[in-house]
């Protein structure tokens, strides 16, 4: 028998086990700093379609053009937003399912999809609001330290919480407000639909400093966790990640 108080050895992990990409990561949080930069753009340019809107209703061939003028910026911002949004998507999605990889070899035991879920959950329709959700509580409680002996501790995932509520609302609402701006068609309807994006724009931006928050607080929590082993010393120390 092992001289240890341990009835067996602690299996070690992987070697390739550690981390995800650190760039992939940086990469993913500048993308969504430049997003939330777009969407800001975005609400400077509603602000002023909405003031020139409310500035004398349009009459005048001064006043058309700068109504003109306006709404050509507010439809510029929104080409900026949408040219940003795509690759920041992959970049984030690409992340993603390098996270789920690792996390699975700290913990494969509390996933309840496979790896490759990580980047299908998001290409389902209607599924997408709620499947990769559920993958990042997964992945949030495999990066958990586990408490130590005696004590029971389940993870907080109001990061993961938070993030997700903000996404699905500001894709949902930006749909909504997509069709009324659509389907506008006298510029006082064309204000209230802008109104509508602006919330929408003000969503995003939660929404992206939530998936920041998210990111990098996942990011160190399996960094910290693949450096001391699934059963390593902030196990028997009683130190889990409670934040």
């Amino acid at each position: 028998m092992s001289a240890s108080n341990e009835p067996h050895p602690r299996p070690p992990l992987p070697a390739w086990a550690p981390a995800s990409s650190l760039g992939l990561l940086a990469a993913a949080v500048a993308g969504l700093a430049l997003s939330a930069l777009c969407d800001l753009f975005s609400l400077f340019a509603g602000f002023r379609l909405r003031a020139v809107v409310d500035g004398d209703g349009g009459f005048g061939t001064a006043a058309q053009r700068e109504l003109e003028a306006a709404a050509t910026m507010y439809d510029t911002a929104g080409r900026y937003q949408v040219i940003v949004y795509v690759p920041v998507a992959v970049i984030f999605v690409v992340w993603f399912f390098l996270m789920r990889r690792n996390t699975g070899l700290l913990a494969p035991d509390q996933f309840r999809n496979g790896p490759g879920w990580a980047i299908g959950a998001w290409l389902i329709p209607l599924a997408n609001l709620w499947m990769p959700y559920r993958v990042a509580v997964d992945m949030w409680g495999a990066a958990t330290l586990p408490p130590a002996e005696g004590e029971r501790y389940r993870a907080r995932t109001w990061p993961v919480n938070l993030w997700w509520g903000l996404f699905v609302l500001s894709v949902l609402y930006s749909r909504y407000a997509g069709t009324q701006y659509k389907n506008a068609g006298t510029w006082p309807e064309i204000k209230d639909a802008v109104t509508q994006y602006m919330a929408a724009d003000l969503a995003h931006i939660a929404a992206a400093a939530a998936a920041v928050y998210f990111a990098v607080r996942l990011t160190g929590m399996q960094r910290r966790k693949a450096a001391v082993g699934p059963f390593g010393p902030a196990a028997v120390k009683g130190t889990p990640d409670r934040s």
